[in-house]
Order: C-alpha cells, then sequence, then structure tokens
C-alpha cells in the first residue's frame, strides 16, 4: 500500500472497549500503527 492511500472504513475498539471508527477522523492525517499483542513472542 502506498504512503497516503485511503484505508478501509473500519471500527475496533479502543482500550476501554468503545468503539472507535475511521470515520471519525475524516479529513485529518491519521497513522496506522500495529503491533503484536504484548507480551508474546513476534
Amino acid at each position: 500500500m502506498e504512503i497516503k492511500s485511503k484505508a478501509p472504513v473500519f471500527t475496533l475498539p479502543d482500550e476501554n472497549g468503545n468503539p472507535v471508527s475511521l470515520d471519525q477522523f475524516r479529513g485529518k492525517s491519521v497513522v496506522l500503527f500495529f503491533y503484536p499483542k504484548a507480551n508474546t513472542p513476534g
């Protein structure tokens, strides 16, 4: 995927279990950072 390409719309829970949708950030720059589950090898 190219830098600045559009990501698909999705909704995931935040650290408190509340849904956060990518749509909430429409018109803003967003950096998505994914990492392996804490305390697991990888």
